[in-house]
C-alpha cells in the first residue's frame, strides 16, 4: 500500500468539485476555507468550486481540474468541495497514471467515493474518507480535528462517540441529539485492511472498467478485507439486495468483518427488513457492526481507505485505528 506525504506547515491543500459546485453555499465555503488555513495550510480552489450547478462543469473539465491538482508539484493534498450525484459521468476522462505518478492524499465523503474507493482498490494508493472541502466549521469539533491530525500524520485511535445529531432543523439551526449506540450481535476485535465508502456510489462501479475490486482483495487477502458502508438514503430493501450482490461478486471471500453507519435519511418499506435486519439476513456469520459513526451523520470518523485497521466492539461502544503498513 502506497502512502502518500503527510502534510507539513503551509502546505497547499488544493479543492476541486469534481461532483457538485458550492456556489450556493458560499458562507459555508469560507467558513471552511477559514478552518483549513487556521490549521496551518494554504489554499487553491479550481475555477469550478464555487459553480452553483448540480454539476460543477462538464465532466471533462471535472476531471481535468482534478488532474491539474494531482498533477502540480506545489499541492500536497487534494479535497473533493462537496457530495453529489453526478461524479460518475467524470470518472471515463480520469488518466490514472497521472494519480499513479503523484501519489498524494485525495480526501472526500458521499459522491467522491467514486475516485477514492478506485484510486485505492485500482492502484494501491490510500485514501480519506470523512471530511468535503466546504464541510468544516469553526467550531469546536473533535471528528474534525481527527481529520488535521490524520492529514499530518497523527494517526491516533478513534473512540466512538457518545451523541450524533439525529435532525436538523435548518430554519432556526436547531439541533437533535440522540445517544450513539453502535449494533452487534457479539462483542468482537477484528483485523483486516480496511475498503468501502459510500454504499449507493460502490453499488454503480460493480462490473465496469473501472472495477478493480476483486484483484484489491487478492492482493491483500492474507491481511484480510474489513468493508465499511455509508448509506445515505437506500432503502432498507435494496440494502439488503446490494449486500447479496457484492457477496455475490465475491467481495466478501476475504471479509473479517463489515462496518455500518448511521443511515443520513432512512427509508424502511418493509416493519420486518430494517437496515438491521437486511445486514444480519445478507451477512450471516460475517461480524458485522451496525450504526457506526461513519458517513453522513455527525460526528464521524476519518476513515483511511487501504490501511490495516483494528476494530474494537463491546457493549454498544467501540474504537478503529490503523497501522500503515
Amino acid at each position: 500500500m502506497i502512502y502518500p506525504e503527510f502534510l507539513k506547515e503551509n502546505d497547499l491543500i488544493g479543492i476541486c468539485a469534481p461532483s457538485k459546485g458550492v456556489g450556493h453555499k458560499l458562507d459555508e465555503l469560507e467558513e471552511s476555507n477559514q478552518v483549513i488555513r487556521q490549521n496551518g495550510y494554504r489554499i487553491r480552489e479550481t475555477k469550478s468550486v464555487r459553480k452553483d450547478n448540480d454539476r460543477s462543469a462538464s465532466a471533462k473539465q471535472r476531471a481535468k481540474e482534478m488532474e491539474e491538482l494531482i498533477c502540480d508539484p506545489e499541492v500536497s493534498a487534494v479535497l473533493c468541495a462537496a457530495g453529489g450525484d453526478y461524479m460518475l459521468e467524470m470518472m471515463p476522462y480520469v488518466d490514472f497514471d497521472r494519480f499513479q505518478k503523484n501519489p498524494k492524499w485525495i480526501a472526500g465523503m458521499s459522491d467522491p467515493t467514486n475516485i477514492l474507493f478506485t484510486v485505492t482498490t485500482k492502484l494501491d494508493i490510500a485514501t480519506l474518507y470523512g471530511f468535503n472541502g466546504a464541510g468544516f466549521i469553526r467550531k469546536t469539533d473533535r471528528a474534525q480535528n481527527t481529520f488535521f491530525r490524520y492529514l499530518k500524520g497523527n494517526v491516533v485511535k478513534q473512540n466512538s462517540y457518545n451523541r450524533y445529531i439525529s435532525f436538523l432543523n435548518e430554519i432556526d439551526e436547531v439541533r437533535h441529539y440522540e445517544k450513539v449506540r453502535w449494533i452487534a450481535k457479539n462483542d468482537m476485535k477484528i483485523e483486516g485492511r480496511l475498503i468501502g465508502g459510500c454504499i449507493e456510489c460502490i453499488e454503480k462501479l460493480i462490473g465496469t472498467s473501472l472495477d478493480d475490486t476483486n484483484a484489491f482483495l487478492e492482493r491483500h487477502k492474507d491481511d484480510g478485507i474489513i468493508w465499511y458502508f455509508d448509506i445515505f438514503s437506500m432503502s432498507a430493501y435494496d440494502f439488503y439486495l446490494t449486500l447479496l450482490q457484492y457477496k455475490n461478486a465475491g467481495w466478501f471471500k476475504y471479509c473479517r468483518g463489515v462496518l455500518i453507519g448511521r443511515v443520513a435519511f432512512p427509508r424502511i418499506d418493509d416493519p420486518k427488513l430494517d437496515y438491521i435486519k437486511a445486514a444480519d439476513r445478507a451477512l450471516g456469520k460475517i461480524p458485522h457492526i451496525c450504526k457506526m459513526d461513519i458517513g453522513h451523520t455527525s460526528p464521524r470518523m476519518t476513515l483511511i481507505n487501504g490501511a490495516y485497521a483494528r476494530v474494537e466492539y463491546r457493549d454498544g461502544k467501540g474504537s478503529i485505528s490503523f497501522q500503515l503498513k
